[in-house]
């Protein structure tokens, strides 16, 4: 055996290997990030776990298009923002988000026993958390969006959501909302605004003063349904 020639062959061999390695990790290193969430225990990164936890992305169940679940993520935003800055005339805060804040994540969480919105409250310590099931959806949504050559629409709607969140903590809430001159729902004088949302089935209903908004005035957005409230009067 020819123990020169093997040393050399192995020593060629090895230089080989270490260059393949290297330009992976140059090409690894150079791939593209399309999206980059906000940390879950943040305001802005809990919100944008919300707006994306309840609304539909392609291949999943209530999804139509990019624009609506776009949507769906801007009218649960003003649903929120309505329970914190909107309440109607004849309604107290307390009755239409279950507590009394200025804060949007006490919205989001509720009081203790009676959260608003499932997968979302805060632990022991008293820091918003969300469901694990939450967090693992998002980043498998996260893995999908990020593959590829260039970003598409599990891209377009992650930075979507968390663009939202971004400015509205920054400067308030961007858009109409959709449901805010709503005046009648059938022979129901309503107060026009959505104040609560629910998957769409048909027994799902928040109960109390809620007015299921129909599909005439666009209520199922993205396998959800919104309400508005009945008119109190004067």
């Amino acid at each position: 055996m020819n123990f020169t020639r093997s040393k050399r062959i192995y020593a060629e061999t090895a230089r080989y290997l270490r260059a393949i390695v290297l330009l992976a990790l140059v090409e690894l290193s150079q791939a593209e990030t399309f999206v980059v969430l906000d940390p879950p225990e943040t305001q802005t990164g809990y919100l944008a776990s919300l707006l994306i936890n309840e609304s539909p992305f392609p291949g999943e169940r209530g999804y139509v298009s990019e624009a609506n679940s776009q949507s769906t993520m801007l009218a649960i935003l003003w649903v929120l923002h309505s329970r914190l800055q909107l309440i109607p005339q004849g309604y107290t805060q307390k009755e239409v988000a279950g507590v009394n804040s200025d804060n949007l994540i006490d919205v989001i969480t509720g009081a203790a026993g009676r959260p608003q919105c499932e997968g979302f409250n805060r632990d022991a310590s008293g820091h918003f958390v969300s469901a694990p099931r939450v967090q693992e959806r998002i980043h498998y949504l996260l893995s999908l969006a990020n593959s590829g050559e260039k970003p598409g629409r599990f891209a377009g709607l992650l930075n979507y959501a968390q663009g939202l969140a971004r400015a509205y903590f920054k400067e308030g809430i961007a858009g109409a909302d959709r449901y805010a001159g709503l005046k009648r729902v059938g022979p129901v004088a309503v107060t026009g605004r959505a104040y609560s949302w629910m998957t769409d089935v048909d027994n799902f209903h928040p109960g109390g003063n809620f007015v299921f908004i129909p599909d005439t005035d666009e209520g199922a957005l993205g396998g959800n349904r919104f309400f508005t409230l009945r008119k109190e009067p004067k």
